[in-house]
């Protein structure tokens, strides 16, 4: 009976951090800091999840998870090359004038976004979003459905400090792409790759006004 009280405890702590941290504390930067980049958040809020999750068990070889690269590549690549027709012809119906807009009037900030982007952004979110909600809430939405619906709402509500609910709904999409992927993987690197896929698509067929947070504080 202790045990079990235990643990409903547990999961309600832990059910009241989850909405917490990923509901209550995204609310409140879109309320407070609308228009703030949260890169050094985010960049800062990576260094504490490392120190986390090596001090509570966490598989180190996900960190990286190499090995499970190449055989999720093939599918990877299928996926995101009928997701960049699709995006590309309906911008070129909805939004024409902003077709290919970021490598044809500002190359060199392309250039930096196909760089950095990946190193900077996407690893340290799929560090939050994956590594760290798997492994911190597995008590309370187990390793199945539920999980990749948490890591999806998450995601996606994330992108409301864009201040726009197209960013949302598309990043829902992705987030259970991306937590679907690591599920099967447990590989921070091929999750890692393939949202860096998503995301570059994005900025380059026309879209990216949609997911930069500067755009919130127009």
């Amino acid at each position: 009976m202790i045990v079990e009280t235990g643990r409903t405890n547990r999961k309600a702590w832990l059910t009241v951090e989850f909405v917490a941290l990923f509901f209550g504390l995204t609310g409140l930067f879109a309320t407070f800091l609308r228009g703030v980049g949260p890169l050094p958040f985010l960049l800062v809020i990576t260094v504490g999840i490392v120190i986390y999750l090596r001090r509570t068990g966490f598989d180190r070889r996900a960190f990286w998870g190499a090995d499970a690269l190449r055989p999720a590549l093939p599918g990877i690549l299928a996926l995101w090359a009928v997701s960049a027709v699709v995006l590309t012809v309906a911008v070129a119906l909805l939004r024409p004038d902003s077709l290919f807009d970021l490598p044809r009037e500002r190359p060199l900030i392309w250039v930096l976004i196909l760089v950095f982007y990946p190193l900077v952004s996407v690893y340290p979110q799929e560090l939050l979003f994956r590594a760290f909600l798997f492994h911190r809430y597995t008590p309370i939405f187990g390793d199945g459905p539920r999980m990749i619906a948490a890591s999806a709402t998450a995601f996606g509500f994330a992108h409301f400090i864009v201040g726009n609910w197209i960013s949302v709904l598309l990043s829902i999409a992705a987030g259970a792409l991306f937590a679907i992927r690591y599920q099967h993987t447990r590989s921070l690197l091929t999750t890692s790759i393939e949202h860096a896929l998503y995301g570059i698509l994005v900025f380059t067929v026309g879209l990216g006004d949609f997911f930069y947070h500067g755009a919130a504080g127009n």
